[in-house]
């Protein structure tokens, strides 16, 4: 029996693989804090793609004809595959420079990979060009983070803390089918007195297991947060003490709120002002009595064009109330993907090196070159964000723009089905002169690619993941590999030294994890302390965790952040202006609906792995929709209807439900469809684009 962790969401909650014969078998593993032994349907089924007739377990090359017209994918060799890919790769860079290679990783891959996929990029390629999924699930939180309280860590103490708080604001959470088994903290919660409160257009199983459910128009969650910041004001609620030794700047978002009273935000949010009341009032109760607020972001509030913002209001809201820094109050995150946390720490994103320490910082670009041997100047500077790479690729150089890149190696994302605007991504990806897509299975974007690489699945191999808490677990590997596939590590040390890269890459994950620490160390996320043998006896390290006392004494980790300080140098928080803008796109004439899109119980992210999986519904997409928006339509339940955006179109069967505002309709994102019709404005701080909101129309 071997113990581990779910390949899907960011509880990653610990699980038992046993071998009985050839199948493998998923167990519960009580003792783990994080999710107590439960499990949802997607990890109780996890196995199920072991032996799946769609596995990947030969590289394909596409061969082009002299004219550059595409082929069929073909079996080749692992050797034919990689000296095809690095001589294509040398070739892009001679003739377009070094940002004419791009890097594409994801929030799934564990520690130890995204650590090796940066250094890749940045010493074997020399690229600036590197980005990954994760910048489309948290990374308007994570923006909003450091600016206000000087670190992004999603959930700043334990996730058990929660149900210790006497109110919970989710905003924009559908725990209960995101992240089921954290779900029991709500019902914890409410059993001891607490009140759960969820603030969502649609009316979700985490709405119906709330004591205040409020549905704001979609795009409109900034002005919410503003107008209970005004009546906490108003009311004289705010603690003063705490702001004045805690903080800085709340004299100007003080003024900043003045103007957005309870019929403002009713005119703005379609909320009645009686609920923005309520809502206020059982906060500002609340703090005056003593008691616990804990405000919990995800993406039905993030990812917007003003997702940062939105996050920055309802942080200003717990820093008035004065609860940042205590047990079970204060602000968190709730993480989507598997690594969301890690997978941004150590250097798969555009602006960051190892120890979630900055690229622009030259003592930061000396230390992590120190570590691996190279010159800091040999080092690029930033690269494009992940949406503003991908609108890039294969573009021409222009007045205002540099050249886009015109190869692309992409690990672990299926592109053509995440990425918002995607008939336009898609489009970007054929334009490449080399696509080359390492993944499990033949996603919908492997199947555009030059070359296919397989690679091992979770259970296949050992390495860290970083939860929701920044607590950093250890996946262990379970079985063997079927013959022919290879671990990420040993794609990218094989390419690294068919480039003739000035640096090491071991293929050992243990080796790695222990560069990553020399790498992170004095970061803000640092790993140095971080063992795999201490994750084992403690069941999970939370960072930061430098390395040992002088006296040769571990340190302890970091479990509970900010209890004294945060994380900017004087230790203070920053309260910080808001302005809103409302949505990118409002509905008009031709399209006078409001689109939203999110994730179903039984499928995750883009489906690649659970849509393959028999034991999970495989339902297909669907439009949700009011039954007072169905019959203006004409429409009822099961009826086909076409959806249409600005960028695209996508039919699909009515669902007629009671719980969606009638100005909305609601299509699940795990399917090819939905992110053609997505927005892909972006917000200018986090580049996140704006998925959760565009005007639709809808037609039988």
């Amino acid at each position: 029996m071997t113990t581990t962790h779910c390949p899907y969401c960011s509880l990653q909650c610990g699980m038992t693989l046993r071998r009985e014969g050839r199948a493998l078998t998923v167990g519960p593993w009580a003792e783990f804090p994080v999710n107590e032994g439960a499990l949802c349907r997607k990890g109780w089924t996890s196995a199920g793609l072991r032996g799946h007739r769609e596995r990947l377990t030969t590289p394909l090359v596409r061969d082009r004809a002299a004219d550059g017209s595409r082929g069929e994918l073909r079996a080749a060799t692992w050797d034919e595959a990689l000296d095809l890919v690095a001589s294509e790769l040398s070739r892009v860079r001679t003739e377009h420079g070094a940002d004419g290679v791009a890097v594409f990783g994801a929030g799934g891959l564990t520690n130890e990979k995204a650590y090796a996929l940066g250094k890749f990029a940045r010493v074997a390629l020399g690229t600036s060009q590197i980005d990954y999924n994760g910048r489309w699930c948290m990374s308007s939180a994570a923006s909003a983070g450091l600016r206000a309280l000087g670190l992004d860590r999603g959930l700043p103490f334990p996730l058990a803390d929660v149900e210790k708080a006497d109110v919970l604001v989710l905003a924009g959470s559908n725990l209960a089918e995101t992240a089921p088994p954290a779900a029991r903290h709500l019902d914890r919660l409410r059993a001891r007195g607490g009140q759960v409160v969820v603030v969502d257009p649609r009316r979700t199983p985490t709405a119906e297991r709330s004591d205040l459910h409020l549905a704001p128009v979609p795009g409109t969650d900034l002005a919410l947060a503003l107008g209970v910041l005004h009546l906490v004001v108003a009311a004289g609620a705010v603690d003063e003490a705490y702001v004045a030794a805690r903080t800085t700047g709340f004299d100007e978002v003080r003024r900043s709120v003045a103007t957005w009273w309870p019929e403002q935000v009713e005119r703005v949010t379609g909320i009645a002002a009686a609920e923005v009341r309520a809502l206020a009032d059982l906060l500002i109760g609340t703090a005056r009595a003593g008691g616990r607020v804990l405000v919990l972001t995800a993406r039905g509030v993030e990812q917007h064009s003003q997702g940062s913002d939105t996050v920055l209001a309802w942080i200003n809201v717990a820093l008035a109330l004065g609860m940042p820094g205590r047990e079970g109050a204060g602000y968190g995150c709730l993480t989507g993907q598997g690594n969301g946390q890690g997978g941004r720490e150590h250097g798969q994103k555009a602006d960051q090196l190892p120890g979630y320490r900055s690229i622009e910082d030259p003592a930061a670009r000396a230390h992590v070159a120190a570590v691996w041997g190279v010159d800091p100047a040999s080092l690029p500077g930033k690269g494009r964000s992940a949406y503003e790479l991908l609108d890039a690729l294969g573009r021409p150089a222009t007045d205002d723009q540099p050249a886009g890149p015109r190869a692309m190696l992409v690990l672990g994302s299926n592109i053509v089905v995440s990425a918002p605007n995607a008939l336009h991504v898609t489009e970007r990806l054929r334009s490449l002169d080399l696509l080359v897509v390492a993944d499990l299975v033949l996603s919908e974007t492997a199947a555009l690619a030059d070359v296919v690489l397989p690679v091992t699945q979770w259970a296949e191999e050992t390495g860290t993941m970083t939860n929701l808490e920044g607590r950093v677990v250890l996946r262990q590997r379970a079985i063997t590999p079927p013959a022919g596939v290879r671990t990420d590590l040993e794609v990218i040390a094989a390419l690294a030294e068919r480039l003739d890269a000035p640096s090491t890459f071991p293929t050992d994950p243990e080796e790695v994890f222990a560069e990553l620490g020399r790498a992170s160390a004095g970061g803000p996320a640092d790993y140095a302390g971080i063992t795999y043998d201490r994750i084992r006896t403690e069941q999970g390290v939370f960072w930061p965790c430098p390395a040992p006392y002088a006296d040769g004494t571990p340190h302890p980790g970091t479990p509970r952040l900010f209890a004294d300080r945060f994380g900017h140098p004087d230790g203070r928080a920053r309260f910080l202006v808001t302005t809103f803008r409302g949505a990118a796109e409002q509905p008009c004439d031709d399209f006078p609906l409001h689109l939203t899109t999110g994730r179903v119980l039984g499928q995750y992210q883009s489906g690649a792995q659970t849509r393959r999986v028999k034991d999970l519904p495989d339902t297909g997409p669907y439009v949700e929709l009011h039954p007072l928006l169905a019959r203006r339509l004409g429409t009822t339940d099961g009826e086909v209807l076409t959806v249409r955006t600005r960028r695209g179109a996508m039919r699909a069967p009515a669902r007629v439900v009671e719980t969606i505002r009638p100005d909305t309709v609601f299509v699940p994102f795990h399917w090819v469809g939905a992110n053609r019709l997505t927005n892909d404005a972006l917000d200018p701080a986090s580049r996140m684009p704006e998925f959760k909101v565009c005007a639709a129309a809808v037609t039988a």
